[in-house]
């Protein structure tokens, strides 16, 4: 029982301010060059994404970058106009990769296998990007220890009745104390980008935002975050809404987990290894965690008065959680209590999927 609590604890609480102590006596900052401008390619996967990618078209041409940029859409089996929206831009030096349906990461490669560009920066087609992005999120590359770098997404509405912005300022909070500790243990898709020769092919089961770090670091390789690069990208209106996002990613985490080699302690810094499974295995792992928490304790509470209050803790943040089901609850924490039992909950039916039929290869962008 008390494991369990620990675990919980830990992951939420306890690892977040070790790696903050951490980062403040290690205080790790890439050799970052400002005037590195090796040739980029900027890498979109698209699947259906008519409605959305022309103003992203638009926003890559206009990046302030003063080196070669190839801007390439591969079109992962769209049926709808995305081939047709990104030929308009072909002009403008817009390159369209059509392929069948492989899944986005499988687009990625494909791109990637296309192009010979020294650097590959990736975005979502419904990512935007400021105009200096690119070019700070290159320079980190400029060192030859970094073999990956993300930026910082920022999440237009997050005021709303979703209370994924809050969620998110922590991670990026978080992703900044493990960069100053050396390396990160995950990214994020809307931007980032790799020197070529650090570039693996995952398989489209898998996600670099999770597969790269921890792959990239066993090679020696670090992966770090820079908070001034700044991609854009709009949140959905509720945390329901968020559900079938985070299913689906979670499933893919734990695919990640069970077969793609996190809990391999071989050729990581042992530093780095507490860090994934702190912070990604407990964490992800956090929703089965809860329910053999809460079944512990009433196993216990009969006859141990330290199981009851730890009953009645856990009763009480359920209520809350259910309190914070309404758009505006009037209780406060509500609204947070009830995003962290819909993300844990994800996290179990995450689990369920992948255990059932393996994560997905492929999915439809919800842009509600």
């Amino acid at each position: 029982m008390w494991g369990l609590a620990g675990a919980i604890g830990w992951s939420y609480a306890g690892y977040p301010l070790a790696a903050a102590a951490a980062a403040r006596l290690r205080a790790y900052v890439p050799r970052r060059d400002d005037a590195y401008a090796p040739h980029v390619a900027l890498v979109i996967a698209a699947h259906d994404e008519e409605n959305v990618l022309s103003e992203r078209l638009e926003n890559a041409l206009a990046l302030d970058y003063p080196g070669r940029v190839e801007v390439i859409v591969a079109s992962d089996g769209s049926r709808d106009r995305t081939a047709d929206v990104a030929q308009r831009f072909a002009e403008r030096g817009v390159r369209l990769l059509p392929l069948p349906r492989v899944g986005k990461v499988g687009a990625q490669d494909a791109a990637v296998a296309a192009t010979s560009s020294e650097v590959i920066a990736f975005s979502d087609a419904n990512s935007r990007w400021e105009s200096d992005a690119l070019r700070l999120l290159v320079r980190s590359l400029a060192d030859p220890e970094v073999g990956y770098v993300c930026g910082r997404l920022s999440l237009d509405g997050a005021d709303g009745a979703s209370r994924e912005g809050l969620y998110w300022s922590f991670e990026l909070w978080l992703r900044q104390q493990e960069s100053a500790c050396g390396s990160i243990t995950a990214g994020n898709g809307a931007i980032y980008a790799l020197r070529r020769s650090a570039y693996l092919e995952l398989g489209s089961e898998r996600s670099h935002d999770l597969g790269f770090p921890f792959r990239l670091r066993r090679r020696g390789l670090r992966s770090v975050y820079d908070p001034q690069p700044v991609a854009h990208e709009p949140t959905l209106a509720t945390t329901e809404d968020e559900w079938p996002r985070k299913v689906r990613m979670l499933s893919r985490a734990w695919g990640e987990v069970l077969e793609g080699g996190i809990l391999d302690p071989r050729g990581q810094p042992p530093g780095y290894f507490v860090a994934l499974v702190s912070h990604r295995v407990l964490r992800y792992a956090a929703g089965a965690l809860h329910l053999l928490l809460l079944a512990t304790t009433l196993a216990c509470a009969r006859r141990d008065s330290h199981a009851r209050l730890l009953l009645g803790l856990q009763a009480g943040g359920l209520a809350l959680a259910l309190a914070g089901r309404k758009p505006e609850p009037r209780v406060p924490l509500a609204g947070a209590a009830w995003y962290y039992l819909v993300v844990n909950a994800a996290s179990v039916a995450g689990l369920a999927r992948v255990l059932y039929r393996g994560p997905d290869a492929t999915w439809t962008p919800d842009r509600s």
